[in-house]
């Protein structure tokens, strides 16, 4: 009788045991997932695209007559002064005797060269002027915000026009040096030989082209020796060390989100580290440009200009490339969850969040997105756990752990 107690008890606990692997064996197991977090955090959304450097008032020297070219002295990255440095010469070609007329002519051509030269220096003088007012202005401006005398918009208003004055006097010095370019030219057109001849050798005066601006040569457009007519590029010049700023195509889609006085992060130049810089200017115009693909895009330039120092651009140069992102939205404090959690609930965004292991469906309203996070305008509190790149199996009410990273 006891045996067959005994037989009962092991049969049953084999059934038992049997069963309870059974049900471990089968019974749902929660879903493996990966997990972020909604938190607070600085977020921005730009816009990047890949631009280069240039100088913003470069000069290109040409041949004021027609001539021969004698070989370049000077090699790009020289430093040059204006009105001192001779960066080329030349020898003319035998001119023809100029009659009454052209020679009355030529003479008037260098009169009105001369009093656009004059009117050109007057309006420097009215540039230096007005940033010299723009600058004691700012300047009891930064006092006067100090006890709240005047408002933060006011303080704005005299740092743009300080700036504003400070590109007049630019344009206004780059303008002096084009009249003074003419100034030569005019000149160079009163040059004539006559009957110098002696025992039928010509006589051949050599005549030096100065450099027209402070800076450095950009590069050598005719090194070689070689006879030119009049009009000529043969050499670029520019100051690379204030005068440098970066030129962006964007898509027209992209340039309309643009506006002035916008932070600019500029990466990947080759420097220690990252530059900045603002919007200057949107130009109004698109063109159209083929793409890598042979796609049609509508391209517009948007200038950026640095607002480092010029030490921090190393050896940054003209024409060198350069990774572009202009910051068109800002949050220090916003509630951002990763974009990987969202997806698409019919017209709306929707994530999981998972409250005591449990996927829950929950509609969002999403503002900024930048591709890596989105701004949570609501829906989602700070601290809470979502599910990252929730597949089609995963449904509401679904018992979900995170996953382990090794």
């Amino acid at each position: 009788m006891k045996k067959k107690i005994s037989r009962k008890i092991i049969i049953s606990g084999v059934i038992i045991a049997i069963g309870a692997v059974l049900t471990y064996a089968f019974w749902p197991q929660p879903m493996v997932v990966d997990m972020g977090e909604v938190k607070r955090s600085h977020m921005r959304v730009t816009i990047s695209e890949e631009g280069r450097t240039r100088v913003h008032d470069a000069y290109v020297v040409s041949t004021p007559v027609a001539g021969r070219l004698l070989r370049m002295d000077v090699e790009p990255g020289d430093l040059v002064v204006e009105g001192k440095s001779v960066i080329a010469k030349m020898e003319p070609s035998y001119p023809t005797l100029l009659d009454v007329r052209s020679k009355a002519q030529a003479g008037a051509n260098l009169s009105a060269a001369k009093a656009a030269l004059e009117l050109a220096r007057t309006e420097q003088d009215r540039a230096v002027a007005d940033k010299e007012l723009a600058n004691l202005q700012l300047k009891r401006m930064r006092h006067l915000i100090l006890s709240d005398s005047i408002s933060q918009l006011e303080l704005d208003r005299a740092i743009h026009e300080t700036r504003i004055t400070s590109a007049a006097l630019r344009n206004a010095q780059a303008a002096i040096a084009v009249q003074k370019a003419e100034v030569a030219k005019a000149r160079a057109q009163l040059i004539s030989f006559g009957n110098n001849l002696s025992k039928g050798v010509e006589r051949t005066a050599v005549i030096p082209i100065h450099a027209p601006a402070t800076g450095s040569v950009l590069r050598i457009i005719q090194e070689s020796e070689s006879t030119l007519p009049a009009g000529t590029p043969v050499i670029e010049i520019g100051n690379i060390e204030n005068d440098l700023e970066v030129v962006v195509e964007l898509l027209s889609s992209d340039a309309v989100k643009v506006s002035l006085e916008d932070q600019v992060i500029l990466t990947d130049w080759g420097g220690p580290h990252d530059l900045n810089g603002l919007v200057e200017r949107v130009d109004p115009w698109g063109f159209t440009k083929i793409s890598a693909l042979g796609v049609e895009e509508q391209r517009v330039n948007v200038i950026v200009s640095f607002a480092n120092p010029p030490e921090y651009l190393n050896r940054l140069g003209h024409g060198y490339r350069i990774e572009v992102q202009i910051v068109i939205w800002e949050d220090k404090n916003a509630i951002t969850v990763p974009s990987s959690a969202l997806f698409r609930q019919g017209r709306d965004w929707a994530v999981f969040v998972v409250i005591n292991g449990m996927a829950k469906l929950r509609r969002v309203q999403i503002g900024q997105n930048n591709g890596i996070k989105a701004q949570v305008k609501g829906g989602l509190e700070p601290g809470q756990l979502v599910v990252l790149y929730p597949s089609s199996e995963l449904t509401h009410g679904t018992q979900v752990s995170k996953r382990e990273i090794k």
